[in-house]
């Protein structure tokens, strides 16, 4: 996902108050060096000051010195002229910095509000919390783009801060998904630790948009199926997953250790075994309509390995593979070595390395 621009609010702001402090310095040094003019021409220290303060502020109380030599008088008018000038150009910053903070802030509002209205076939987030924005940095990475909704302003300023689009508002109103773009997205995920929340979430944008991919969050498992009803595609169960994991870890530790640890397979280890994973979306001509998975397995010769069907509603086929036909808007995830895709199947797909 794109940054937004490099010239930020606050960069701005910071500017105003830059130009005030320079605005203040240079009234300070003129009061300065009038109190130095009249010590040199004679005068006390306090009258010095007095006589400063009176003429560039104007009071006109009267002179503590008659003003009668040539020279007071010439220093007196360059006082008073440059004095004045520095005071209005104090007062002018001062404005400035106030409505200016204000505009440059309304100005970046807007300017965001027009690049979430321009942006289509993105992912909504909603909630930036833990997972909220592990998820978007590994969005963000991946060049996905994607709009994070939340309430909590300090959170807000933090995505800021990341370059990421906000639309602040709660998800569970129908105005803020709609501000998001829930009409041109093509996933919402709802990964709030409420359950309820996420549920209600989920109903409001499958009303708003019957097409949309969403995925949600669940903590207790019994949620899923209310999930499900609700709309949802997928319902991810981080508890569940966890408690999964540890036990993996415990009754199989080389296993886990070896797909998933620290040093485990990731994508890098894939290539260097001389594995891919794909994603295969059937092209709208629909030639390899109707074809099962175990004919597609042998016409490739050994060359790929189906592991899941993913349908357009981004249900997941994973079991009894073998005797599925393909349908319209079908997608294959497949492994396969590097370069070694059947060319019949390169032909009949749009494909997208996973892995």
């Amino acid at each position: 996902m794109l940054p937004l621009p490099t010239v930020s609010t606050g960069m701005k702001i910071s500017r105003l108050r830059y130009r005030l402090l320079i605005s203040v310095a240079i009234f300070s040094a003129v009061c300065l060096l009038g109190v130095i003019g009249y010590v040199i021409l004679g005068w006390k220290l306090i009258d010095a000051v007095y006589m400063v303060v009176i003429t560039i502020f104007g009071v006109g109380y009267g002179e503590v010195e008659p003003v009668d030599q040539t020279s007071e008088r010439i220093f007196t008018i360059l006082l008073i002229i440059c004095g004045n000038s520095a005071a209005i150009y104090v007062v002018g910053e001062v404005v400035r910095t106030l409505t200016g903070g204000e505009i440059v802030k309304a100005l970046g509002d807007m300017q965001e509000s027009k690049k979430v209205e321009e942006i289509s076939h993105h992912t909504i987030i909603c909630g930036w919390g833990r997972i909220g924005q592990v998820l978007s940095a590994e969005l963000a990475q991946a060049g996905h783009r994607f709009i994070i909704v939340d309430v909590d302003k300090e959170r807000i300023a933090d995505a800021h801060a990341r370059g990421y689009l906000v639309v602040e508002g709660s998800a569970t109103d129908e105005d803020t998904l709609v501000r998001a773009g829930i009409n041109r997205a093509d996933v919402l995920a709802t990964v709030l630790p409420q359950d309820t929340l996420n549920v209600f979430i989920t109903l409001t944008a499958r009303n708003l948009n019957p097409l949309v991919r969403i995925i949600a969050r669940g903590e207790q498992p019994a949620t899923e199926k209310k999930l499900r009803q609700a709309g949802a595609n997928e319902v991810i169960l981080p508890a569940t997953i966890g408690a999964l994991r540890i036990a993996h870890s415990i009754t199989k530790p080389s296993l886990t250790d070896f797909i998933g640890g620290k040093e485990g397979i990731g994508g890098a280890d894939f290539h260097h075994l001389g594995l891919e994973i794909h994603e295969l979306s059937l092209n709208q001509q629909g030639h390899l309509e109707g074809w099962t998975i175990g004919e597609i397995q042998r016409a490739a010769e050994g060359k790929l390995m189906v592991l899941a069907i993913r349908k357009p509603g981004g249900e997941i086929l994973r079991k009894d593979l073998d005797t599925l036909a393909l349908e319209k808007g079908d997608s294959l995830v497949v492994m396969a070595h590097p370069g070694k895709l059947p060319d019949f199947l390169v032909r009949e797909v749009t494909d997208t390395e996973i892995v």
